[in-house]
């Protein structure tokens, strides 16, 4: 397949399509709701932190893809700057055709831009198939991670 696939910061008309995106899996269709008006109160929220963008791919007027990406200052690692990958998505009939790896490259332009040198994700661990993605990319399950629901 031919496409020209574009990358750009998002906007308040791709919430709907980015929503869509994160429900578009066994996971995604669990944990994500339809209400829209949370998504928007939360994308002002990102787009009024410094150094935290939601990113849409799009082939034509589609978006295709998605991903947040954030740029973290650190102390460790000789003061490693790191870029946080969250929420990364391809649309599912796209799968397969080389959006992934383009969504990744185009995430690490943008964090050796912002000065770093380490990018970093965490993926369910049920996700089989995005780990063999991930480290097909270059990406290496280094650490365990953990989460906590809190409030």
């Amino acid at each position: 397949m031919t496409f020209t696939l574009s990358w750009r910061d998002a906007g308040v008309a791709d919430i709907a399509a980015v929503l869509a995106l994160l429900r578009d899996d066994t996971f995604g269709a669990g944990r994500e709701d339809t209400d829209l008006a949370r998504y928007l109160d939360a994308f002002r929220a990102i787009q009024g932190e410094q150094g935290n963008h939601l990113i849409v791919g799009q082939i034509g007027d589609r978006i295709v893809a998605t991903y947040q990406i954030a740029y973290i200052s650190g102390l460790s690692l000789r003061a490693t700057r790191r870029a946080l990958l969250e929420s990364v998505r391809v649309v599912a009939d796209l799968r397969g055709q080389g959006i992934g790896a383009a969504l990744l490259a185009d995430a690490e332009a943008r964090a050796n831009a912002a000065g770093c040198s380490l990018m970093q994700l965490t993926s369910n661990s049920a996700r089989s198939d995005a780990r063999r993605f991930y480290e097909a990319n270059g990406f290496t399950p280094s650490h365990t991670g953990f989460k906590k629901t809190i409030g």
